[in-house]
């Protein structure tokens, strides 16, 4: 079973989102199609970038806990990461809109998006001989930059974040072998990132979560408003 240790993790992140997905009254599935073309577009941009890192040396795998299936230089388990946190993530934020009607956090979005574009462009210049921290805070920084020039309200992405962020925490815990594994399936090279971890986990993967989520919402937000349009 050591072998599938990465595949379970994927498919114990998704299953719960993807069953509650047939759910009568709001059922996520008949979104499928606004994800999915939402989810192959950014799921490339990442894996390209991805591929890229793990060809340089920033960050590897484990093969003693992937099957050993492998899509160029990334195991399949890897590639399967951007469906699966993706999926649960806009599912996630699809049903908040149902669930929470007045959002805690819809006068502060803005404020919160400024600061953290300070911070990640402060940081991000300053570390610029660090790759994951260099490129993973500037990117974010631009990408909140642009959806703030479009004048998004981003009330129901952040709640989304911080709601997934336990979530996050035990999965990519495992990964970098914070609870069930006796080493990382996913190592860092220390050199390309700030060092400071929470548990074993890269500060820097926290942000790079928000902009694989924020990405993957807005694209699918695209996709559906447009299909709303031409109904």
């Amino acid at each position: 079973m050591q072998a599938y240790t990465y595949l379970i993790v994927d498919f114990a992140c998704i299953s719960i989102p993807f069953l509650a997905s047939f759910y009568k009254k709001h059922a996520f599935y008949k979104e499928w199609n606004a994800f999915f073309k939402a989810n192959l577009i950014i799921a490339l941009l990442f894996i390209i970038w991805d591929s890229i890192f793990t060809n340089i040396g920033v960050w590897g795998f484990n093969t003693d806990y992937l099957t050993g299936f492998d899509i160029g230089n990334l195991p399949i388990e890897e590639i399967l990461f951007f469906i699966c946190i993706p999926y649960c993530c806009v599912f996630t934020f699809f049903a908040l809109k149902y669930i929470i009607n007045k959002n805690p956090l819809e006068k502060t979005e803005t404020g919160l998006s400024y600061v953290l574009i300070l911070v990640f462009i402060t940081v991000g210049l300053f570390h610029t001989d660090k790759l994951y921290t260099s490129i993973t805070l500037l990117s974010t920084s631009v990408f909140l930059m642009y959806l703030k020039a479009k004048k998004i309200n981003l009330a129901y992405h952040y709640i989304t974040f911080f709601l997934i962020l336990p979530f996050f925490f035990i999965s990519n815990g495992i990964l970098t072998g914070s609870f069930l594994v006796d080493k990382p399936i996913v190592w860092y090279n220390d050199a390309e990132n700030l060092g400071i971890r929470i548990s074993n986990i890269p500060i820097e993967d926290s942000i790079y979560g928000m902009l694989l989520i924020f990405m993957n919402i807005e694209l699918f937000c695209f996709f559906k408003n447009k299909k709303a349009i031409y109904k």
